[in-house]
């Protein structure tokens, strides 16, 4: 019996971190445009590669604190498609459950890291997306597909309703909330616990509201419990009983890529070991924490004991209940 089983696509991210100084890079915030220069050199400071895709992160930072995980997923016959397996067979989840697409390529994504902040290009390949016999476990963390995820999901949402003591786990992936939102809105009403952000929060619910409402907009469409992340405001949740809100702690992030992912295998983690949810966040804000400080989606995921010592540091940072909201 496995604690966690996670669905998505795995990728090979590359990193270019911009120069923060240069003249040739600019952000408009009031478009929210990355601008280069046209025809022009733009300066790097450094590059990196890893493993990435929320799957893949979500079932490594899992693991790094103590819940044993698998994941199925679909890569190609190429050596990124090898990358990812030994990395994550290194990483001690079970690769038993990963499809070998021939004569396919692995997915990847170029990451634009400037000021600390993300721009993300994503190469999205064709599949033809099967859903595998599933191991038995506790959780389910279903997330990023691309073309075709509607396959596994009716699959997925069979397997739950004959199984139901399933915990289902959800973060929509870019792709589905763009191509397949009606899809995924079916769904919500088996789902245990969604982790998404302020912006794909709007767009499940249709329009933009304050985050205490959308917490109970989505609780009302059937989700159990509704994390909402909002950047360097924190994050909320609400579980029909109380609505909570967690600060951020006070630490410069040097990247973000991957950040949500591994807030995402903190608190669900803290879930699976029985933690209440007011230190589960606490969990998913150590966890991100760790993450901002290091290139990559998974260098920084914490430990349970390298967790606990980050938040006994920041013990006065913690989860504050919101009253009187409408």
């Amino acid at each position: 019996m496995l604690d966690l089983v996670t669905i998505g696509d795995a990728v090979i991210d590359t990193f270019l971190i911009l120069d923060d100084k240069n003249k040739q890079s600019h952000i408009n915030k009031k478009t929210r445009e990355l601008c280069l220069n046209f025809a022009d050199k733009i300066p790097i400071t450094h590059s990196d590669q890893s493993v990435g895709g929320n799957a893949a992160n979500v079932a490594v930072g899992a693991q790094k604190l103590g819940c044993s995980t698998a994941i199925i997923t679909e890569l190609g016959d190429d050596i990124s498609g090898s990358v990812i397996t030994h990395t994550l067979d290194d990483a001690h989840v079970n690769t038993k459950y990963i499809k070998i697409c021939k004569k396919a390529q692995t997915r990847y994504s170029v990451i634009l890291n400037f000021k600390s902040e993300r721009t993300i290009l994503s190469y999205q390949t064709k599949r033809n997306y099967t859903l595998p016999k599933v191991p038995k476990t506790h959780w389910i963390y279903y997330t990023s597909l691309s073309a075709g995820f509607e396959k596994i999901q009716k699959k997925l949402v069979q397997h739950i309703k004959k199984n139901p003591k399933i915990q289902l786990a959800m973060n929509p992936g870019s792709y589905q909330m763009s191509k397949g939102l009606s899809e995924i809105k079916k769904i919500l009403p088996l789902v245990t616990l969604l982790v998404v952000n302020k912006d794909e929060a709007c767009e499940l619910i249709g329009k933009n509201q304050s985050i205490p409402k959308l917490l109970k907009l989505l609780h009302k469409k059937g989700v159990s419990c509704v994390v909402i992340t909002d950047s360097t405001n924190g994050s909320y949740a609400y579980d029909g009983h109380s609505m909570l809100h967690m600060p951020t702690y006070n630490i410069t992030a040097i990247a973000r890529t991957g950040a949500g992912d591994a807030y995402t295998s903190g608190i669900l983690s803290a879930l699976i070991h029985k933690k209440t949810l007011a230190e589960a966040m606490q969990w998913g804000t150590a966890n991100a924490s760790g993450v901002i400080q290091k290139v990559g989606a998974q260098r920084g995921l914490l430990s349970l004991r390298s967790a606990k010592i980050l938040m006994k540091k920041y013990n006065n940072i913690v989860p504050r209940e919101i009253k009187n909201t409408p």
